[in-house]
């Protein structure tokens, strides 16, 4: 497996599997426990996502030695300040039976609950992060959602650089300032819903892509997650389709048929943090 390495000089598996919207129980537990089979290594999920105690059982059943996996979860909207953050996190850690996280993650940068004073909020749970980092308990902490005012502000006050922004990136989703304030950064950029809200896989220029290069239309939106050195964080609850969005990594994708992915229209967009009503 590809790995990247982040801006704290760890390295992270540069597939991860997503598990936003698998119900908690046996469907993510079965999931989770065929994604590490087929060779996933990074499980990604979130505390509002309800499922972290099925994953953590499946983390656990699959035998693979915690070493091995690299285990992201992340912070609620009602959990941003400095006692919260660590509650919440705590938390998260029973539910997924874990002694250490590889990444924990601010899930939205502007809860509307606190929209009107976001940035102090963010401040007082990452601080609260930083010194889970300095206990060990966490190895590497990041954002979600974050636009590029969001991740300036967080910055003022911030001993620690995000390692991530986990945002909506796929073909014909890309952002181009926050992607390029990342990079510059050295903020690896994490891909949720890479394969876009089911419009890619009925959309005439991915199909002829598929059909040109012999692969599905999954595995090219993934290849082109990975030739603009995005993170994709590909979901399925269907075997087949899991170990499929695995099986891309030998696409080498023109510059023209980039530059195609891209420009596709039609497309469900990123959500603006500022606008949404949660």
């Amino acid at each position: 497996m590809k790995h990247f390495t982040m801006n704290n000089g760890l390295t992270i598996p540069a597939i991860g599997f997503g598990t936003f919207l698998s119900k908690d129980g046996e469907e993510v537990y079965n999931a989770v426990l065929t994604a590490l089979k087929a060779g996933y290594r990074h499980i990604d999920t979130a505390a509002i996502y309800g499922n972290e105690a099925s994953i953590g059982r499946a983390i656990k059943d699959s035998g693979i030695p915690r070493e091995g996996l690299f285990i992201t979860t992340k912070l609620w909207n009602d959990a941003h300040g400095y006692e919260e953050a660590k509650a919440a996190f705590a938390k998260s850690m029973e539910k997924l039976q874990l002694d250490y996280l590889d990444l924990y993650l601010i899930h939205w940068p502007n809860p509307l609950a606190i929209r009107d004073r976001w940035q102090m909020a963010n401040a007082a749970a990452w601080r609260a992060m930083e010194e889970l980092v300095e206990e060990g308990k966490i190895r590497s902490i990041g954002v979600s959602n974050f636009m590029v005012h969001h991740m300036e502000e967080l910055l003022k006050t911030a001993t620690i650089v995000p390692a991530v922004n986990q945002i909506r990136l796929a073909p014909g989703v890309y952002q181009e300032e926050i992607v390029a304030y990342c990079k510059e950064k050295g903020i690896i950029l994490e891909a949720w819903s890479p394969l876009g809200r089911g419009e890619l896989f009925e959309h005439p220029t991915m199909l002829a892509l598929a059909e040109k290069y012999g692969k599905t239309v999954a595995q090219i939106a993934l290849a082109w997650s990975w030739a603009h050195d995005f993170l994709p964080l590909p979901k399925s609850v269907t075997d087949k389709r899991i170990v499929e969005n695995i099986q891309f990594q030998d696409i080498q994708l023109s510059d023209e048929d980039l530059a195609q992915i891209t420009a596709i229209t039609g497309v469900t967009g990123a959500y603006n943090p500022n606008e949404v009503g949660f």
